[in-house]
């Protein structure tokens, strides 16, 4: 199992089931709800910055 961590709210995701996922500069990252995911995309690099 490959763990990331949703770069909004920090939680582990699991690469392999996870329902939401976003592009950004060549790199996917993953999300644990659509919420974090509609954050991240209006703002990336605020969410970048703090990793």
């Amino acid at each position: 199992m490959h763990v990331a961590v949703d770069p909004v709210c920090k939680m582990d995701v699991d690469e392999a089931s996870a329902k939401y996922t976003a592009e950004y500069q060549g790199r996917t990252y993953y999300f644990c709800a659509p919420g974090c995911k509609k954050l991240f995309e209006r703002d990336p690099e605020a969410y970048l910055k703090e990793s």
